[in-house]
């Protein structure tokens, strides 16, 4: 069987007295789209911090496509294919769509930034962004000021500007946070496309979203997994039932 891309190995992180992970590991095989879910506060974004190098663990090891990241900088995990979308749009508003993702690709291939003037004018830049943009559903809005589109439109755009360094795995930190249903149904779509040619680790709370996408869905709950397994296996888990009981509205279902 191939080796995973991404192999977390007992990693743990703590903030004083708080435990935000708690031995957590995880293996994510190649064209994987692996959900991970959990109440508020479970440690999500904490363990998303760890995988692309924002926060540093105080134990356990990080492994992509073979080599050991635990102590690689951002900047680096991007160059070897972690490209993460984020929780709040990271967007410019008073640029344009394609300059938007333009200036990622620039960024990633480390050119010159001279600010964005090298990006409105390269089309090393300017084709892989178009590209990316088509993928994410936003073709046709190249010269649309960012400012004026829909929150939906910003977490597409988001996504266009990871596709558009050419990662070898998507880290999705709550795309859906914040849209309406007609545009969470427009991103199910999207993704449900991108996880033919990506892996992806996906964090939401969508769980109409989730079961509808991943393959496979981790649970976390103080900060420990306390479940892996397909939609049903985790829809029909003692534990994870008894993780969200008490809120209807909260669990898991699909």
């Amino acid at each position: 069987m191939a080796e995973p891309l991404l192999q977390v190995e007992g990693l743990s992180k703590r903030f004083g007295g708080i435990v935000a992970s708690n031995n957590i590991s995880l293996d994510i095989n190649v064209g994987e789209l692996h959900a991970v879910i959990g109440p508020n506060g479970a440690g999500k974004t904490t363990l998303i911090a760890q995988l692309t190098g924002e926060l540093t663990p105080n134990a356990g090891r990080v492994h992509f496509g073979g080599v050991d990241i635990t102590h690689t900088p951002p900047f680096r995990r991007s160059l070897l294919g972690l490209a993460r979308s984020f929780q709040v749009t990271s967007v410019f508003p008073d640029l344009t769509v394609l300059d938007n993702v333009a200036l990622a690709v620039q960024a990633h291939v480390g050119h010159s930034f001279h600010f964005w003037r090298n990006a409105k004018k390269d089309k090393a830049l300017r084709e892989p962004a178009r590209a990316a943009l088509a993928r994410v559903g936003l073709n046709g809005r190249d010269h649309a000021i960012v400012g004026t589109m829909s929150h939906g439109e910003h977490r597409q755009l988001e996504i266009a500007m990871a596709l558009a360094t050419a990662p070898r795995m998507l880290l999705l930190d709550e795309p859906m946070a914040g849209m309406g249903p007609d545009e969470s149904a427009r991103l199910v779509s999207t993704l449900r496309e991108l996880k033919n040619a990506y892996t992806i680790l996906l964090v939401e709370h969508d769980m109409d979203a989730v079961f509808a996408l991943a393959d496979r869905i981790s649970v976390l709950v103080y900060g420990r997994v306390i479940a892996t397994g397909s939609p049903d296996e985790i829809r029909n888990n003692a534990d994870v039932k008894q993780a969200y009981l008490g809120d209807e509205k909260r669990a898991p279902h699909g």
